[in-house]
C-alpha cells in the first residue's frame, strides 16, 4: 500500500475486494506542481489509490479517493492516475469501479488538472460499452467529477455522506440546503435518476461484488456463468398473482429466486434490473402496477409508459446489448401519462427506448402478462418492433385498446340510440375483444408464438434462451444511430 495505506480510501479497497488480493499501482506518485508553494504540500498518491484485486476471483481494476490529501481533489497526477488504471483495464477486458470521494478539481493546477480530468473524460468513453465501469460516492462528488460518475454504467451512493451534485443545492437560485438537497442520496436516486442504490458502506461494496459477479468481464468475453443448482422445470405457482408487482414476478422466475433490481426508487411503475436464469445473466425490463412488502400492498401506478421510465428502461437495454446480456420483457401497459408534464418529454422518451428495443440484438424474449394495448406495446419489445419470442398469459390483452373504448367509438351512434346503451356496449366490448384484443386473436396472427400458462414461464422462457444462445442478427452499416 502507499503512504494513505491506513486511509479511508484503503480500507474501502480493502473492504471490496478479496482479501490479501489488490496490488497497489502508482503508490510513489505525487504532485508535481510546484505553484502557490504546493511543493510543501504533503500529497501521498496525489490523493488517489489506484490498482487491480479480485472479486470472487474475478480481475477488477479500482481507483479509490482520498479525502485526506488536499480533499482527495483531483489534479493532473491523480487524474492520469485513473486514466492509466483505465488504459489497463481495456486491455485486460476487466471492470473498472471508482470509490469516490472529492472535493473538485484542484485549483493550484488550474489547466493542468482540466486537462487530466479531459482525458480521464476520454478514457472513460472509450470504455464504455467495452468494460463495465461502477462509481460508488461516499463523499462529495460534484462538479466535473458528477459527470464523470454519469459516464459510468452503474452509480452506488451512500446514504448519509455521499453528495452527489453539479451545482450545489445553495448554489441554485430560489433553492438552499435545508429547503431542497439536491446532492442527497435521497434526491439523486428518486428524483434525478443517476443512482442506482443507496445504502451505507458495507451494503454497497456487498452490492457492487454480486454485481460483479453476474455481469461480464467485457463485451466479448463472456464470464458471468455459474452452474445452476434450481429446477429448470420449476413450476411458479402463483405466478399469475404477480401480474401487477411484476419484480416479485422475476424474482420467482430466477434461478433461486434471484433478482437485483436497479433504480429501483425512480421510474418506480418501471422495473429493471437482473435474474439467472439455468446460470446465465439475463437483463429485465416490465411494467409495474403495484408494489408489494411483506404481504401487503405499498404502492399502486397506473399501467402507462412515463417519460421517466422510458429513459431508464432505454438506458437499461442500451447496457444489455452492449455486453450481449439476453434480455426478457415482461409487459403490462395500456399507454402512455396523459398530462402537460409529461407530454414534454414522453415522445422523445419512448423513441429511446422503442430504439434501443429495435437497435439491440441480443436475444430478446418477452412475455405479456396483463394488458399490451397501441404503440406503448409495440414500445415493450413487442414481436412487431424484433423481439425473437413473444409468449402471453392465458388472461392477457393484446391489441389497439380496450374492447370497452374501442365499442363506444366505433358504435357509437349505435349506442346513442339504444333503450340499454349499458348492455350494448358489453355485448359489442366482448366481441371486440374476441376478435381483436385477446391474447389468442394475437396468437392466430403470429404476433404471439404460443400462449402459456404463468407457472410455466420459467421452463419456456429457458428454453427460449436456450434456443437463442447463437443467434446472429446484423444491422445495416452505419457509424451510430442518431436517436
Amino acid at each position: 500500500m502507499s503512504n494513505s495505506a491506513q486511509t479511508s480510501a484503503s480500507k474501502r479497497i480493502e473492504a471490496l475486494l478479496d482479501e490479501n488480493s489488490f496490488v497497489e499501482v502508482g503508490g510513489l506518485i505525487n504532485a508535481r506542481s510546484t505553484d502557490f508553494n504546493m511543493t510543501e504540500q504533503e500529497t501521498p498518491a496525489d490523493g488517489v489509490v489506484t490498482g487491480y484485486g479480485t472479486i470472487d476471483g474475478n480481475l477488477v481494476y479500482v481507483y479509490s479517493q482520498d479525502a485526506a490529501v488536499l480533499g482527495g481533489s483531483v489534479g493532473e497526477m491523480h487524474a492520469k492516475k485513473i486514466s492509466g488504471i483505465y488504459a489497463m483495464a481495456m486491455k485486460m477486458g476487466a471492470p473498472v469501479i471508482g470509490l469516490v470521494d472529492c472535493a473538485g478539481l484542484r485549483l493550484q493546477e488550474a489547466t493542468d488538472a482540466l486537462d487530466g480530468f479531459g482525458q480521464m473524460y476520454l478514457s472513460q468513453t472509450m470504455a464504455s460499452g467495452v468494460i463495465p465501469q461502477i462509481t460508488a460516492v461516499f463523499g462529495v462528488c460534484g462538479g466535473g467529477m458528477a459527470v464523470s460518475a454519469a459516464i459510468t454504467d452503474f452509480t452506488f451512493m451512500e446514504e448519509k455522506k455521499g453528495k452527489l451534485f453539479v451545482n450545489s443545492p445553495n448554489a441554485l437560485d430560489h433553492n438552499y440546503t435545508a429547503k431542497c438537497d439536491t446532492a442527497s442520496a435521497k434526491f439523486q436516486s428518486e428524483d434525478a435518476g443517476m443512482v442506482d442504490y443507496v445504502g451505507d458502506e458495507a451494503s454497497i461494496m456487498s452490492e457492487i461484488r454480486t454485481l460483479v459477479s453476474i455481469l461480464p468481464a467485457n463485451n466479448e468475453d463472456d464470464m458471468s456463468y455459474e452452474e445452476c443448482t434450481d429446477d429448470l422445470n420449476r413450476v411458479c405457482e402463483g405466478l399469475e398473482g404477480c401480474v401487477g408487482d411484476t419484480a416479485l414476478a422475476l424474482k420467482l422466475v430466477s434461478d433461486d429466486n434471484f433478482f437485483m433490481e436497479l433504480k429501483k426508487m425512480y421510474a418506480p411503475e418501471m422495473v429493471t434490473g437482473f435474474i439467472r436464469l439455468n446460470g446465465t445473466t439475463v437483463g429485465c425490463v416490465a411494467n409495474r402496477t403495484e408494489e408489494y412488502a411483506d404481504g401487503e400492498k405499498t404502492a399502486s401506478y397506473d399501467a402507462v409508459l412515463t417519460a421517466n421510465g422510458c429513459a431508464k428502461a432505454a438506458d437499461f437495454v442500451n447496457f444489455c446489448d452492449a455486453f450481449n446480456i439476453p434480455l426478457l420483457t415482461l409487459v403490462n401497459v395500456k399507454g402512455y401519462k396523459a398530462d402537460k408534464h409529461s407530454e414534454r418529454k414522453i415522445a422523445r422518451a419512448a423513441a429511446k427506448l422503442t430504439y434501443a428495443f429495435a437497435n439491440a440484438t441480443v436475444p430478446k424474449v418477452t412475455v405479456v402478462a396483463g394488458q399490451a394495448f397501441g404503440s406503448a406495446y409495440l414500445t415493450m419489445a413487442s414481436k412487431s418492433l424484433g423481439a425473437d419470442v413473444v409468449y402471453a398469459w392465458p388472461a392477457a390483452s393484446i391489441g389497439m385498446m380496450d374492447g370497452t373504448a374501442a365499442a363506444k367509438i366505433m358504435y357509437a351512434d349505435e349506442i346513442g340510440a339504444s333503450d340499454n346503451a349499458a348492455a350494448l356496449i358489453a355485448q359489442k366490448a366482448a366481441a371486440y375483444e374476441e376478435k381483436q384484443s385477446s391474447a389468442v386473436a394475437a396468437a392466430r396472427r403470429g404476433y404471439v408464438d404460443d400462449i402459456i400458462e404463468a407457472g410455466d414461464t420459467r421452463k419456456r422462457v429457458i428454453a427460449a434462451f436456450e434456443m437463442l444462445f447463437t443467434k446472429r442478427e446484423g444491422r445495416p452499416d452505419k457509424k451510430h444511430g442518431t436517436v
